[in-house]
């Protein structure tokens, strides 16, 4: 659709206000959405629902070791997603982009449609005829030869002859594997993610003493050791981990949650299952619990390999055919802002362990909830992120609008509902992960932290979904880099003059400004929403 055809006579600021009465309303919109964000929610929940039974299970054994775990936890996940996010968000937005081009049978276009701004053209067939016809061929083909040239692919029915051209010193032939799509940004995003697992799970394993000692866990004390058994172990997962969230990141892409979330409940289920086993069967503590984990992510990184290989080409036929240098570019401007996002998380646990075992295993509970409460708005991010990317890819700008005011009012349906549940539940709940009399006191002064929070967190979540749909990753990273800069200045100030407390108050003002940072794109029709002034 082109750019003309929107019209809006609202005020960007009343977004949240768009079409309200449908928010709820099961139309094709709102049915593409739960489609992709109920199995998504899901998915990301798993893994933090596993840890939280990795939590249950180690803190049987002492609130020594459930504190150790927990700021090794929290260590190894804020690391993680430090090359996590950029890779899986950078993917989804690409793979989207990709994909929508490719089913409108938009075979040729200029680079400059997808967010990198690149400054080749790519041919995806020659122009011979009119671009219908083509589309039809190329859809129609069961398999395809490809010549390549250094800044163009020229695919061809096999037996179809080339007029212009034929295949010369210097130039590449070979046949794409048959009925499975060309998405480039795959077999980069599993390049990358490899490289990053093995060098996340190299930096961890030869510095987990140190990086221990900045978290508050000094050498000698009661939570060194356990803490360091469970990171090193735990760490030999990391190239699964990187590489299952890369393979996530092209299923999003692709508008298919279900399958990365069949794999990541076959794997936390093996994990339920190993997890007794080891600890205490085995009698390896939390050395088991670290055990059971690796197994899980390894199996969750084998079930996606296995269904991503069956309808997507990961046999890239040259270097210059990946996107490497699209992830690179856009890649590092997500990198600054998950720094930024991290140091803050990371910094609050560092905190917490510097108060002691028992502040610490409090806010390990507390954090765990929180977290994997918030992640269910992220399926609702991932869904938006999916279909605006598609959106804006064919400059169809009604049904971005429509898009980004859906997601966003569910995403203040479901932090209210997650308010209340665990406002409630979590007074019950919390015996489950502890028995300790002063770990359970601290954990129902965080209580109403976690609850009240939970629509300020859904808003985080959606709105960067939102924005990332947009591609606009450069204003998501500077944004959160002053986002960063107030909320750790609110933490240390706080820890040190209300303690426990301080930390919760300090993350309450992290997320609010989390979400006013991704609502001032929106609001005042900068970047890729200037069209809503139109």
């Amino acid at each position: 659709m082109a750019e003309q055809d929107f019209t809006s006579s609202e005020n960007p600021r009343c977004i949240l206000l768009k079409d309200v009465r449908s928010a709820l309303k099961p139309d094709e919109l709102g049915v593409d959405i739960a489609t992709i964000a109920i199995p998504a929610a899901m998915a990301l929940t798993a893994d933090p629902i596993a840890s939280l039974i990795d939590t249950a299970f180690i803190g049987q054994i002492g609130p020594v070791e459930l504190a150790a775990v927990g700021v090794a936890i929290a260590l190894f996940n804020q690391i993680s997603r430090i090359a996590i996010f950029p890779l899986v968000s950078v993917t989804t937005s690409f793979v989207a982009e990709e994909d929508a081009m490719r089913r409108a049978g938009r075979l040729d276009f200029e680079e400059d449609d997808l967010s990198s701004k690149h400054s080749e053209k790519k041919m995806l067939i020659p122009e011979k005829g009119n671009s219908n016809a083509n589309s039809h061929l190329l859809n129609s083909m069961l398999s395809f030869k490809f010549y390549r040239i250094p800044s163009a692919f020229f695919v061809l029915g096999l037996g179809e002859k080339m007029p212009s051209l034929e295949p010369e010193k210097g130039l590449e032939v070979g046949v794409v594997s048959q009925g499975k799509k060309q998405i480039a940004s795959a077999p980069s995003a599993l390049i990358i993610g490899g490289i990053l697992g093995i060098l996340q799970a190299v930096f961890l394993i030869t510095t987990a003493r140190p990086l221990l000692s900045f978290m508050g866990v000094k050498y000698g004390s009661e939570m060194s050791t356990p803490a360091e058994h469970y990171l090193k172990l735990r760490s030999l997962g990391a190239p699964a981990v990187l590489l299952s969230l890369a393979m996530q990141g092209v299923f999003r892409g692709l508008k298919d949650t279900k399958t990365p979330l069949y794999a990541t409940v076959s794997g936390d289920v093996a994990n339920i299952i190993l997890d007794p086993i080891f600890i205490f069967v085995l009698k390896m503590g939390v050395r088991g619990a670290a055990t059971a984990h690796v197994i899980s992510q390894y199996l969750i990184a084998l079930i996606l390999f296995w269904r991503l290989q069956a309808q997507v080409d990961l046999l890239s036929p040259s270097l210059e055919y990946l996107q490497l240098g699209r992830f690179i570019k856009n890649g590092f401007q997500l990198l600054t802002r998950v720094i930024a996002v991290t140091f803050c998380v990371t910094l609050a646990a560092s905190l917490a362990a510097r108060l002691g075992s028992i502040e610490m295993a409090a806010f390990q509970v507390c954090l765990q909830v929180w977290l994997a409460s918030s992640l269910l708005a992220d399926g609702l991010a991932v869904a938006g992120q999916a279909i605006l990317a598609s959106a804006f890819a064919r400059k169809d700008y009604n049904r971005a609008s429509a898009t980004a005011a859906r997601v966003l009012q569910l995403g203040i349906v479901l932090g209210l509902c997650l308010a209340v549940m665990l406002g409630f539940g979590l007074h019950f709940g919390a015996r489950i992960f502890t028995q300790d009399a002063n770990v359970l006191h601290l954990i129902g002064v965080g209580i109403p932290f976690v609850a009240l929070t939970q629509p300020i967190n859904s808003m985080a979540f959606v709105f960067d979904g939102v924005n990332f749909g947009a591609s606009d990753f450069a204003y998501t990273a500077y944004s959160m880099v002053v986002v960063a800069i107030a909320s750790i200045t609110a933490l240390f100030f706080l820890s040190s003059a209300y303690g426990f407390v301080g930390i919760w108050i300090a993350l309450t003002f992290y997320m609010s400004f989390r979400a006013f940072a991704g609502f001032w794109r929106i609001g005042t029709a900068t970047g890729p929403w200037e069209f809503l002034r139109s």
